[in-house]
Parts: C-alpha cells; sequence; structure tokens
C-alpha cells in the first residue's frame, strides 16, 4: 500500500518515463480494489490526465517552435531574394547611369561599350533565344538582295537582321563553320547593340556594306574562285568592319590624343578598336559562331578578318589599290598574297560604295556623311583642333564633297576590279560614272547661282 505523498512522489519522479507505461503499472499494479483507495484511483487519474494533456501541449510547442523556424529561414531566404532583387536594380540603374554619361560626356574621351581598360567586363551575354521576330523573305527580296541596286532605306533593324541570317544560310557559312543558328541570331544581335546611332557610322551602313559584299560575291561568282571560308572571312569582316564608332573619324582621335589614339599609337586607332570590339562579340561563348572551328583554323580566321578590317582604313587607300594594281594583270587565285589582297580591295569597294547605288539610295547618304563630318568639324573648331575643308559646313557642298571622291577615289579602284571581274562594269561601275555626271551638272548649277 501507498500513501498519497509516496503516490505524489511516484509521479513525480516518473515524469521522464513513457506515460502509457507509468499510468498502466500505476492504474494495474498499485492500487488493490477497496473504496478507500478508489478515492487515490480517481486522484492519480485526473493528475495522470493533467500529465497527459501537459505532455502534448510541449509536444504542440515543440511542434510550434519547429514550424516557426521554418518560416524564419523562408522569411530570410525570401528577404534575400528581394535584398538581390533590390541590388540588381542597382546595378542596372548605375551601369545606364554610367553608358548615358558616356554617351554625353567629351567625345575626346573617346567612349566606347567596351571600357578595355576595366578587365574583365564584356558585354552583357544573351543567354536567352534572340526575340527578333523571323522573317520569310520573298523570292522577290531574295533576289534583289544579291544585287547592288537593293535599296536599303525600306527596312527595319529586325528585317535588316533576318536579312544578314539568311545570307550566311544562302552562302552555306552555317553549314561551313557547323554554327548553331541560334548563336548566329545572338551574334547578330550582339553586333547591331554595338553600332552606335551616329548620322552615318551606324548599323544601316553595316547592313548597306555587307550587302553590297553579298552582291559582289554572286555577281563575281567568287564561291566558284574562292574557298567557302574565305566568304566566311569577308561577309563577318564586313559585317565587323565600323562596331562601335564614335562619329569622329581618326584624324580628330589623333589630334585630340584620344583614349584610342594613344591605345594604338595613333596607327589607325579606329579600325583597331572595330576589330577588339568585334572578337570581344565573338569571346562571349553565346555568340561565337566560330565555336566549332578548329584552333589553328580559327586562328587563320581570325587573321584574316583583322587584315581586312585594318585594310578600310582610307589612310591606306594608295598603299592598297597600287599593291592590287601590280598584281590584276597576272592575277592568280591559287596564290593567296593575292587572294589576300583580293579580299582587301573588295572590302574597301563595299565600304564606299554608296555611289554604285541609284542616285535616290545614294543621296541620303551623302547627308549623313555630311552630317556627321560637320559635328565633328564644329567640334574641331571649338577645341582648337586642325579642319579638313571637305568636312567644313563653311565650305564644303554636296557636289565638291562628292565630284572628288567619285573622280579619283572610287572609279579608278572599281575600274581596276572590272580588269578581273568584266561583269561589274554594266551595273557598278557604270552607275559611278552617271553618279560623277549628276554632280558636276548640280555643280555647275550652284556656280551659275552664285555668279548671279
Amino acid at each position: 500500500h501507498c500513501s498519497p505523498c509516496d503516490i505524489k512522489e511516484l509521479l513525480c519522479s516518473s515524469s521522464n518515463i513513457p506515460r502509457s507505461v507509468t499510468f498502466q503499472v500505476v492504474s494495474f499494479y498499485l492500487f488493490a480494489p477497496t473504496e478507500k483507495e478508489d478515492m487515490f484511483q480517481n486522484v492519480l487519474s485526473q493528475v495522470a490526465e493533467q500529465f497527459s494533456r501537459a505532455f502534448r501541449i510541449n509536444e504542440l510547442k515543440t511542434e510550434v517552435t519547429n514550424r516557426l523556424a521554418m518560416l524564419e529561414k523562408r522569411v530570410e531566404l525570401e528577404g534575400l531574394k528581394v535584398v538581390e532583387i533590390e541590388k540588381c536594380k542597382n546595378d542596372l540603374k548605375k551601369l545606364r547611369d554610367e553608358m548615358t554619361s558616356r554617351g554625353g560626356g567629351r567625345v575626346g574621351n573617346c567612349p566606347c561599350k567596351y571600357n578595355f581598360s576595366d578587365d574583365g567586363k564584356k558585354l552583357n551575354p544573351r543567354r536567352d533565344v534572340p526575340s527578333y521576330p523571323k522573317y520569310t523573305l520573298s523570292q522577290e527580296t531574295i533576289e534583289a538582295l544579291k544585287k547592288p541596286t537593293f535599296d536599303v532605306w525600306h527596312w527595319e533593324h529586325n528585317e535588316m537582321l533576318s536579312c544578314l541570317e539568311y545570307m550566311y544560310h544562302d552562302l552555306g557559312l552555317v553549314k561551313e563553320f557547323n554554327m548553331n543558328p541560334i548563336t548566329l541570331k545572338r551574334w547578330l544581335l550582339g553586333i547591331q547593340e554595338n553600332y552606335r546611332s551616329n548620322p552615318f557610322h551606324n548599323f544601316r551602313h553595316c547592313f548597306c556594306v555587307s550587302q553590297m559584299m553579298y552582291g559582289m560575291i554572286n555577281l563575281c561568282n567568287l564561291p566558284e574562285k574562292m574557298t567557302l571560308t574565305d566568304m566566311g572571312i569577308l561577309m563577318t569582316a564586313a559585317v565587323c568592319h565600323d562596331l562601335d564608332h564614335p562619329g569622329y573619324n581618326n584624324t580628330y582621335q589623333i589630334n585630340a590624343r584620344t583614349e584610342l589614339a594613344v591605345r594604338y599609337n595613333d596607327i589607325s586607332p579606329l579600325e583597331n578598336h572595330h576589330c577588339a570590339v568585334a572578337f570581344q562579340i565573338l569571346s562571349l561563348p553565346e555568340c561565337n559562331i566560330f565555336a566549332n572551328v578548329e584552333l589553328e583554323a580559327y586562328k587563320q580566321i581570325r587573321q584574316a578578318i583583322i587584315t581586312l578590317i585594318l585594310a578600310t582604313d582610307m589612310a591606306r587607300h594608295g598603299e592598297i589599290l597600287d599593291s592590287f594594281k601590280h598584281k590584276v594583270d597576272s592575277f592568280d587565285f591559287t596564290n593567296e598574297e593575292h587572294v589576300t589582297c583580293l579580299k582587301m580591295v573588295l572590302i574597301k569597294c563595299c565600304d564606299i560604295s554608296n555611289e554604285v547605288r541609284p542616285t535616290e539610295v545614294a543621296e541620303p547618304w551623302v547627308d549623313c556623311l555630311l552630317e556627321e563630318y560637320f559635328m565633328q568639324s564644329d567640334r574641331e573648331k571649338t577645341e582648337g583642333l586642325p579642319v579638313a575643308p571637305f568636312m567644313d559646313r563653311d565650305k564644303v557642298t554636296k557636289p565638291t564633297a562628292q565630284i572628288g571622291f567619285i573622280k579619283f577615289v572610287l572609279i579608278p579602284m572599281f575600274e581596276t576590279v572590272l580588269k578581273l571581274f568584266p561583269q561589274i562594269e554594266e551595273i557598278m561601275v557604270q552607275p559611278l560614272r552617271d553618279s560623277r555626271d549628276h554632280y558636276e551638272e548640280l555643280k555647275q548649277i550652284d556656280d551659275a547661282m552664285t555668279e548671279v
């Protein structure tokens, strides 16, 4: 027999024993079925019930504590996400502000979208599938694309991107270089985004030069005489040849001692910059159209593209044309030096080929070029730098700007190419002669008006 005190002491000392065992033992072994002890049985049952409730509360408290800890962890994680989102927003705002300040800053510093002084900073990669719509080109457009008469003014940027994409597929370059078609799209978007909104040296000019190259490849039947690798080099150099052009030429860069002029030691600073930007874009895996080309072949392609882009510096015009003139009469398509020289002349022709096009297509380009020239000459006057007469708004007119350039630069170069490709005379060389005559007539009218 146990006294109430003994029972109380027993219960208190048994708190760590599982209640099922404790109360079974107490219920079935501690008490005899006497009337007096029935009271203790009732007391014991009540205490047992209270203990049971207490234990359930502890269990519930543990469960609530655990769930609360989980919720706090989730809140913490969600909070971190919010912080990261805000951080990204702030970073984007800083980037926009930086680009805006660069765009509106002193051109003499020659800001560019690639700041090469910041190691590791590159174009934000586009990991998504490019969003520009895929245009289905009509048969009429496909045929027109192959001709120098193509009107480049009727097309939006997305349409021009689709046309460039078509050219790469049509020439067999996607297959030849085992390009991922999505990578080609991303690369073209990266190219477009890295042409500035200059009056002349902009993405439409890039398209213009590339379309003329595509036209000459077809007109001159180049795939029959040169390799597909050569076609890829010609097209890619044309697409990249003026990347991130700041709208101020090499003369300004050198005279103003800009960052580009200092970086490239006054040697073709813009053309060197165009090359550097081109290969910065290609260095991004999602934009590398040559990713599946073997290393040695890629090195040769890279060097060839650089050679062509550097050839677009008009300071080297005489040197390159003279070299071609010495080769053209005995031209050998199996001679690598001859073919390289031809490719240099071809990209030069395409770069300055606007006057080959119909007057209604060519003439607006003259206005664009003069606008860019006048922006530069105005700045040169403000900064006390030398001003070239052909860029001075007080001295130049459209006829005077074009006559000398057509007579002494364009016609001699295209007539030299004509020796190798007689088929260009009617569709490319004759329009140049007609354009020269057109501007000479305009000059006569201007002179007559001046005399009056």
